[in-house]
């Protein structure tokens, strides 16, 4: 059976329901903490001390870390993109741990940022070490549990300079949680059952199940990624967002004039298009971000966040 943690400013928790009880360790950070099983265990068994909903929750994944985020990693985000889900590689980027913010945080737009985004994604959480050269064969026990995590994107950042690092590195640019749940080995192989929901000012985004739409699985990144990146226990790995996001491929005609043109006249003409488009993120959006099974029996929690634009 999976068990839910939960983290505040000062002290994790094992949730169940509506009540939580203290874990009783000195850990101080997400790794050091999976390394104290035996303190999560006893809480878990233990009388409830708390209410969920007298926690003020934080993110339950602790920086610094490593963030490591798989590209274009969903059949439908593929095609939205203009590309075909066949032949799309295995590509990662990193992002900043400093990005890293709590489920219930605000999302802060920085000042020359107009074109916002959001990605819902599954964020993996490391529970071993991974050194470079491992032979990773199963995901089991090298993931030690899932976290909801909300891949934001600058894209007036990220497309003209064709990287990831900046425009999705900035602080509250990644919000993780509510939950990190822990799963047992059988529980693992219903993670092509989660299902991704995210919406915006209570609009349905996007929606998609793991299993119909995931290119590539937990194991193929981890054996990926073993080759050249060392990972470690309290680590978060991203596994990619279906379609939905605001920023779309466009059309093949308008993609070839495109071609055409000089790139700072194209830059220009996109950023006028993708300007009058409303679903990008605005002052005072209330986004949610949701990861579970159907059936309830794994259930990674809500995180609802307000954008605020930085003045």
């Amino acid at each position: 059976m999976s068990t839910t943690i939960l983290r505040t400013a000062d002290a994790w928790y094992a949730a169940a329901g509506a009540d939580a009880t203290k874990i009783d360790t000195r850990a101080a950070t997400t790794g050091a903490l999976l390394a104290d099983r035996a303190a999560i265990a006893a809480a878990a068994a233990a009388p409830p001390t708390d209410r969920v909903a007298d926690l003020v929750l934080v993110s339950p994944v602790t920086a610094p870390c490593r963030v490591v985020a798989q590209m274009t990693n969903f059949a439908s985000h593929v095609t939205d993109s203009g590309m075909d889900p066949r032949t799309v590689p295995l590509t990662f980027f990193r992002k900043t741990s400093g990005s890293i913010s709590g489920p219930f945080d605000d999302v802060v737009t920085p000042p020359h940022v107009d074109l916002l985004d959001y990605e819902v994604e599954i964020g993996l959480v490391i529970g071993r070490e991974i050194p470079v050269g491992t032979e990773v064969t199963t995901a089991r026990g090298y993931v030690a549990g899932l976290v909801v995590t909300d891949d934001v994107s600058a894209r007036d950042v990220q497309l003209p300079k064709t990287q990831f690092y900046e425009a999705k590195s900035y602080p509250t640019f990644t919000p993780v949680g509510p939950a990190l749940v822990l799963l047992e080995d059988d529980e693992f192989d219903r993670f092509t059952d989660l299902r991704l929901r995210l919406s915006v000012n209570g609009a349905p985004r996007q929606d998609s199940v793991v299993g119909a739409d995931m290119v590539y699985q937990p194991l193929e990144a981890l054996q990926a990624l073993s080759r050249f990146q060392r990972l470690d226990p309290g680590d978060l790995v991203l596994t990619g967002t279906p379609a939905g996001t605001a920023l779309s491929a466009p059309p093949k005609v308008v993609e070839k004039i495109g071609a055409l043109l000089p790139p700072a006249l194209k830059w220009k003409l996109f950023f006028q298009r993708q300007a009058k488009n409303p679903r990008y993120l605005a002052d005072g959006d209330v986004i949610e971000a949701t990861v579970a099974t159907d059936d309830g029996a794994i259930d990674l929690g809500t995180q609802r966040t307000v954008v605020r634009r930085k003045r």
